[in-house]
């Protein structure tokens, strides 16, 4: 009668990603790597729209001082696996964030603080 009977306790382990020694200088050094993975790509065929993007991607990026390369995937199979049918678009850590049209330089300042907080 396990269903009414004892809750079974499981011991809850605690994983620390430096082993109980975040200082910090170590804090310091995960935020920077944070950063520096932040995978940032444009969707789309190369067209004039699609380097508008690309330039005020690259533009907002060095605002907030991130050090990110940007991918340019032009390959319209990649392209529709997002789920994407209308291009520009942008994608920030896996997520489409925009399409169909081109942002400005402040609206993806915006969303890469809310993306990657």
């Amino acid at each position: 009668m396990g269903l009414f009977g004892k809750k079974n306790k499981k011991q809850e382990t605690i994983s620390y990603c430096c082993g109980q020694n975040c200082d910090t200088e170590r804090m310091k050094k995960a935020q920077t790597k944070k950063n520096e993975d932040v995978s940032v790509k444009i969707l789309g065929s190369g067209c004039t729209k699609c380097n508008q993007l690309e330039a005020a991607t690259k533009s907002a990026l060095e605002q907030l001082g991130m050090d990110t390369t940007i991918d340019h995937v032009t390959d319209f199979s990649q392209i529709a696996a997002y789920g994407v049918m209308s291009t520009p678009a942008l994608v920030i850590d896996g997520k489409v964030v925009s399409y169909g049209k081109v942002l400005k330089t402040d609206e993806i300042v915006k969303i890469l603080q809310k993306v990657r907080g």
